[in-house]
């Protein structure tokens, strides 16, 4: 696990943007054609990217939780 996993939680994520988008695109041209079974397997394949994704941004997300330290409360100027 890097130090900082910010930045591979963000690429993780804007993946997972990325997959949802052409999923939604490839599901737009099967309603199109009415029907195709390649539309079918493309729209699979990105799918696949986000459940790839899940246990990854999952476990980044704890690590950025259990590292994320509060802010000390600013002390009121008199």
């Amino acid at each position: 696990m890097p130090d900082d996993p910010t930045p591979a939680l963000l690429y993780r994520l804007n993946q997972n943007i990325m997959a949802l988008g052409c999923a939604i695109e490839e599901i737009s041209t099967w309603i199109d054609q009415r029907g195709s079974t390649d539309t079918y397997e493309r729209v699979s394949e990105h799918l696949e990217v986000l459940a790839d994704n899940a246990d990854t941004i999952t476990e980044l997300m704890a690590d950025l939780t259990a590292r994320w330290k509060p802010e000390e409360p600013a002390e009121p100027e008199d």
